[in-house]
């Protein structure tokens, strides 16, 4: 079997898993750009319950993503992950049949518990040799960047021609198809890989949290998903007091989201041409300040504000898409299960957060203040990149080690350390694992080499 590509299994994994994740994230975005416009017929509808409504998933994400991880590891990656299926499809159904905004809330908590992403990765990483699971990441990326783009078409088309109780009914749908897949399609995993490089170690998740560089991404990412989560409560509305109708929502959402998928190519060849990761973030987070602030100038002009969208997506596209890689980069070398768990906390907690700040600042002062709110904390954001590194282009690889006692797991590590090429090695006896980081001078037959020396 060629190291070189996925194995017809990887191939398998990859794409299964993908589609588990991408339809369960599919049946969370549809409802962002309709709610606030299909669900006015609710009990208790208002701005700030919209918010809510939208974002409440987030919260009981937030809660919940870090246990279920671990109790993947107890308990097995597939019955975990089709309990949150079961836990999500429950939540559709409850939202699908509510007639009050508040069983709306109730309907999306109950979803947000179905949370599945560190079972995902780490069944995507049991199933996956190490030098593959990058790969194997990125498809899974990809298909959950897409799946928010499909969400923007299918979601309005949805919800005009079966309103927003047919949207939840189709999210359950999405869900039940995902335990099909789960059960019939994913291959059943022999092993487990290491736990410090696909789930989070609570005692570890402190020093995550404090980390200088992993705290600017942690705070990006809240930002940049309660941006988000904010503009999705007001964007609706102002379009169609600018005059697009909503049921013609998805014509612009669409094009401008996959619009900005070529846009910020450039963005990336630079910052890898340049070396400079650094100066291109910037530049991002400049272009969805820019969005913003025409946003909150230009509400009633329809072009410029569908050129602000395209803007807006153009610097999420990218920032989303960089900030999972920046985090591998800067987390100490075999904790990066630990850092994606405190990203993805901070992450969904932001979704949650968004919803109610977008909510409450667009009952009390309007689409404009959402936006006006939403460009200060982009502010934020960019003087706290001030301080941020770029990061040295390292990779990381994962490998067996058969060690005896802590004094050979010790002579292991400071051989590794020792090679050409190796910037980072630890053993971790309990695991059986050494996690090394190196650059483009390492080779791995003479990693392996010192590992069956010393074992």
């Amino acid at each position: 079997m060629s190291n070189n590509g996925l194995s017809k299994t990887e191939t398998k994994v990859a794409f299964s898993l993908a589609s588990v994740f991408g339809l369960r994230m599919m049946g969370l975005f549809m409802i962002m750009p309709v709610f606030a416009l299909y669900g006015q017929h609710l009990e208790g509808f208002s701005p700030l319950w919209v918010g809510i409504a939208i974002g409440a998933y987030g919260l009981t994400q937030a809660v919940l993503q870090i246990p279920m991880g671990i109790l993947s590891d107890k308990f097995g990656r597939k019955p975990i992950i089709l309990i949150g299926l079961v836990m999500f499809a429950f939540g559709s159904l409850v939202a699908a049949n509510a007639d009050t905004i508040y069983g709306v809330v109730a309907g999306r908590a109950i979803q947000g518990m179905g949370a599945i992403a560190a079972a995902v990765l780490a069944l995507a990483a049991d199933l996956t040799r190490d030098e593959q699971r990058t790969k194997v990441m990125a498809i899974i990326g990809m298909c959950i960047g897409f799946s928010f783009a499909l969400s923007l078409l299918v979601g309005p088309i949805v919800a005009q021609y079966l309103g927003l109780s047919g949207l939840f009914a189709m999210t359950a749908c999405l869900a039940v198809l995902g335990m099909i897949i789960v059960q019939f399609l994913v291959p059943n995993p022999i092993s487990q890989a290491p736990k410090g490089d696909t789930l989070a170690i609570p005692a570890k998740l402190k020093a995550m949290v404090t980390d200088p560089q992993l705290f600017r991404l942690d705070a990006g990412i809240f930002i940049l998903h309660l941006v988000l989560t904010a503009v999705f409560v007001a964007l609706p509305l102002d379009l169609v007091d600018a005059g697009l109708a909503k049921e013609k929502h998805w014509m612009l959402y669409f094009p401008a989201f996959m619009g900005a998928f070529f846009l910020m190519v450039p963005l990336i060849i630079i910052g890898v041409k340049k070396k400079n990761t650094k100066a291109t973030f910037q530049v991002a987070l400049l272009i969805m300040m820019l969005a913003l602030a025409s946003m909150a100038l230009f509400a009633n002009n329809l072009v410029v504000l569908s050129i602000a969208v395209v803007l807006f997506f153009t610097g999420f596209n990218y920032l989303e898409a960089s900030l999972p890689s920046l985090i591998a980069k800067f987390c100490p070398v075999g904790d990066k299960g630990s850092a994606m768990g405190v990203y993805s906390t901070s992450q969904f907690l932001g979704a949650f957060c968004g919803g109610i700040l977008g909510g409450g600042a667009y009952q009390l002062v309007g689409a404009e203040g959402v936006f006006v709110v939403a460009l200060g904390l982009m502010t934020l954001w960019l003087l706290l990149t001030l301080g941020m590194k770029n990061p040295v282009l390292l990779k990381s690889y994962t490998l067996e080690a058969t060690v005896e006692g802590k004094e050979q797991a010790r002579v292991m590590a400071t051989k590794l350390s020792q090679l050409a090429g190796v910037a980072e090695a630890i053993v971790v006896l309990e695991e059986k694992v050494a996690y090394l980081k190196v650059d483009e001078h390492f080779d791995l037959r003479e990693a392996r080499a010192v590992l069956g020396s010393v074992s």
